[in-house]
């Protein structure tokens, strides 16, 4: 009888590394099922504004959007995420999402947000698709390049109205004591609440 399993892949795998590998699939799956629940993957699957501060570095914009005069009309996805179709709108969120997850694992979030070159382009976007009458009959905003606003010839909306839906929030240290509405439940276990002092 061979040393090999006579399980498919496992035929290419020496016996005394199945269940090893087993457990570091298992292990790996486990922690990657386990890191989506914590970081409340899904609740950004939809359009409550509340997912936002599941990071503790968008309260203040959180608050400030929520006081504003767009919290009756918008969520937060209605202006930073492109919207010409669902599928542009969702590529958009996860890779953002990644973006965002890498930065805050390692540390390097910055003491006041800003958009990214992407990010600018969906937000200048739906400024004018919600303002299409303002941004291109009254002003010349809606007829500005992207290419232009993000070499410095020409300024994005929020230039000139900083305050608007954010008033001017300036990182996390400007609002901090923001109140936003807190998870409803700790995504920890109790058995490893537990275990950790």
């Amino acid at each position: 009888m061979s040393e090999r399993s006579s399980c498919g892949f496992f035929n290419a795998v020496p016996k005394k590394f199945v269940i090893p590998l087993f457990v570091l699939v298992g292990v790996a799956l486990g922690l990657g099922l386990y890191t989506m629940y914590a970081s409340r993957i899904f609740s950004y699957l939809g359009d409550d504004p509340s997912a936002c501060v599941n990071c503790h570095i968008m309260s203040p914009a959180y608050q400030s959007w929520g006081r504003s005069s767009h919290a009756n009309w918008t969520t937060c996805k209605d202006c930073h995420v492109p919207q010409h179709s669902k599928l542009a709108g969702l590529l958009f969120d996860a890779k953002d999402g990644l973006h965002h997850g890498a930065v805050l694992l390692t540390g390097n979030e910055p003491a006041a947000p800003r958009p990214r070159p992407a990010a600018i382009e969906a937000i200048q976007g739906n400024c004018v698709r919600c303002h299409t009458p303002l941004t291109t009959e009254f002003v010349r905003a809606g007829k500005a390049k992207i290419d232009d606003i993000l070499h410095g010839r020409d300024k994005p909306c929020w230039d000139c109205h900083r305050h608007v839906p954010h008033t001017k929030v300036s990182g996390l240290a400007s609002a901090p004591n923001a109140i936003v509405p807190l998870p409803s439940a700790s995504p920890v276990p109790d058995w490893l609440k537990k275990i950790l002092p």
